[in-house]
Order: structure tokens, then C-alpha cells, then sequence
């Protein structure tokens, strides 16, 4: 399965794709299972913040059953199409995202970041970047409304972040977000077995979740093979590691020269 040009050029206008039904019910059904399964086993009071900023059920995040959601799908290929085929560096694990409900009414507004800051609980260390090429959302459960629990974009601010890192440099992210004017959020609506492509400069966030229900999800950060000597360069090139964006890229912007 391929991404099509269409798909390449809304990615390239946005910075992330919903695509439906990429991976099988059975699948997520047992993945379901696995996680809930841990669940009921119990959780650590103590350890709820840091299992919200790194992972849910973190025995579970090599096992086949989480990691196959996106090495044994068209998820992989999907993504290739994108990255380059051959040049996504092996997945190992995925982060088991859940989000319960609040009670919080009217619930606070989504707050943007970008991945690898350094936070108290997230695992980066302070004054390190933990950079990546690109982010795989994988729905558990349906998420069809707002404010239940949803990954929430700013459309189109990796461009806006991309212009900002050439100015200030990459490095400008430990000092916190970029300072620019983003655009309107979206809270990203989907169903059990979607997948969600994010450009990893895309400003992005969780919904609150009002919701009676849990939302289920699995993250994967995707590298490129050559991102370790091309990290802080990636941050000032957005499309430095898209070799599959490259036609598209080239195509709107020489349009609009």
C-alpha cells in the first residue's frame, strides 16, 4: 500500500494524514486484550504521571503484539512510501498511549508541543533534543467526537517551526517552543484501526478526554537510517529525510515560484 499524490500533497500542506483502516480488527483486538489485560493486573499510583509522559504497560511495548501493528501491516509501507523504502530504521517498540476520562468541565484547551524536550518525567535528559523524522498514530478505539481524548494538530506549523529553526537553530528548543502564530487546532477524529502520520516539526497534543470512555492508542517514532548525523539538520529541512516526498515537494514549490 502506497501513499498517492494527493495524500503526499495534503501531507505536505498539513504535516499529517488520518488513513482509515489500516490495521486488521484481529489485531487490535488482541492488542486490546494484551493491554487490558495489564491493566487489570494493576497500576502503580505512584508511577501514573510518568506512565501517562512515556507509556502505559511498558512490559508490553517490544512484545510482537504492539510492535506488529506497524512492522506486519501496511503501516510500514504506508510510511516507506513517504520516508524512503529501506530507510526507517527497525521498530522495536511503541508507546501504549491511554487517555481517561476527567471531569473537568468545560475542559482545558489542548496545549501544543514538539517530541524530545526534555520534561521531569517524559526521559530525556535536560539539555538533550530527542528528535525523530516522523510519528505513527495507531487507533485502538474509536475517537469520534471532540474532546475524548484526541491527538490534536496545528495543521501546517511544521513549516512555521522549519522556518524558525533556520533562523534560530535547532538548539533554540531548549529554551521551549518556537515563538510563532499558529493556526487553529484540530482534534483528529478516527476509528479502531486508523492510522495517523505526523511530520515530527508538526506542533501537535491530547484533547482532554470528557468522554465516558478510555482512549486506546499506540505511538511509534520512526528515524530515518541516516538521522543521527542528520538530527539537528532535519530541523531546519523538513523534507531532508521524506525521499518519497520529494516529487511533490519539488512540484508545489516550483509551482509557486
Amino acid at each position: 500500500m502506497q501513499l498517492s499524490y494527493f495524500q503526499k500533497k495534503q501531507f505536505y500542506e498539513q504535516g499529517y494524514l488520518v488513513i482509515p483502516g489500516v490495521v486488521p480488527p484481529i489485531m487490535v483486538r488482541e492488542a486490546m486484550r494484551a493491554i487490558n489485560h495489564s491493566i487489570g493486573e494493576g497500576m502503580p499510583p505512584d508511577l501514573m504521571v510518568k506512565f501517562r509522559a512515556q507509556s502505559f504497560c511498558p512490559e508490553l511495548q517490544g512484545s510482537a503484539v504492539i510492535t506488529d501493528l506497524f512492522n506486519r501491516t501496511p503501516a510500514l509501507a504506508l510510511a516507506e512510501s513517504a520516508i524512503g523504502e529501506g530507510k526507517i530504521c527497525p521498530i522495536k517498540g511503541g508507546q501504549i498511549a491511554l487517555r481517561f476520562p476527567g471531569t473537568q468541565d468545560p475542559p482545558p484547551v489542548p496545549r501544543p508541543h514538539l517530541d524530545g524536550m526534555h520534561s521531569p518525567t517524559n526521559g530525556v535528559p535536560e539539555g538533550e533534543i530527542h528528535n525523530f523524522t516522523a510519528l505513527v498514530g495507531i487507533l485502538l478505539s474509536d475517537v469520534t467526537e471532540e474532546y475524548a481524548g484526541n491527538f490534536t494538530v496545528w495543521p501546517g506549523s511544521h513549516h512555521l517551526h522549519e522556518a524558525w529553526f533556520r533562523e534560530k537553530g535547532p538548539l533554540s528548543l531548549l529554551e521551549g517552543m518556537p515563538k510563532v502564530t499558529l493556526p487553529e487546532p484540530v482534534q483528529v477524529k478516527g476509528k479502531a484501526g486508523d492510522m495517523i502520520l505526523a511530520h515530527y516539526l508538526l506542533a501537535h497534543g491530547v484533547a482532554p478526554n470528557i468522554s465516558p470512555n478510555v482512549r486506546y492508542a499506540i505511538f511509534f517514532r520512526l528515524r530515518h537510517v541516516n538521522h543521527e548525523e542528520q538530527r539537528f539538520e532535519s530541523m531546519t529541512d523538513a523534507w531532508l529525510q521524506w525521499e518519497g516526498m520529494r516529487d511533490v515537494v519539488e512540484a508545489i514549490r516550483a509551482a509557486r515560484s
